[in-house]
């Protein structure tokens, strides 16, 4: 027993220098958000946010819709965590803002209804997409915590980050 657990400590001790020296941007998937794109569009927000003077919850998805970075500013609502997230993962799924498709989803529009599909979607102002310098869509941002204006300006201004 005492042989086996020897052999297991010195087998991941060699193989954990192994995966710490894989390159990660071979990992990375072209046009895909990076965690140093996703850091600045989080700070931009961020910096309006507290600007603006209103706790916001904060989520940026990658490209596939998957959770990049979350910030929940202290005293912003539990409940947001759920929209903010729904939020980005709504505008890249359908690749425009949020406030885009709530306008195509009212009632008597053609996506009249969308937002039960997919899990629920959020269908209000406060999620943005993400496009790099050559107009690529890298993921997206959902902000929720403030009105919908507040949101949507804070969403916004993630985005003009990005590419500063």
């Amino acid at each position: 027993m005492r042989r086996l657990l020897l052999s297991l400590v010195l087998a991941f001790s060699f193989a954990l220098p192994a995966v710490a020296a894989v390159d990660a941007g071979k990992l990375q998937l072209p046009g895909d958000l990076t965690l140093a794109q996703a850091q600045k569009v989080m700070n931009g927000a961020l910096a309006f946010a507290e600007k603006q003077g209103v706790p916001m919850n904060i989520a940026i998805v990658d490209a596939g819709g998957n959770l990049k970075a979350f910030y929940r500013m202290d005293g912003a609502f539990l409940g947001s965590i759920d929209v903010s997230m729904k939020k980005a993962r709504t505008a890249r799924m359908f690749n425009m803002s949020t406030a885009q498709l709530g306008a195509a989803s009212q009632p008597g529009q053609e996506l009249f209804g969308i937002e039960v599909t997919n899990g629920g979607l959020v269908i209000f102002g406060g999620g943005e997409l993400l496009k790099d310098k050559n107009g690529v869509i890298v993921g997206a941002i959902g902000v929720s915590g403030g009105s919908v204006q507040e949101d949507t300006n804070v969403a916004r201004a993630g985005v003009e980050a990005l590419n500063k």
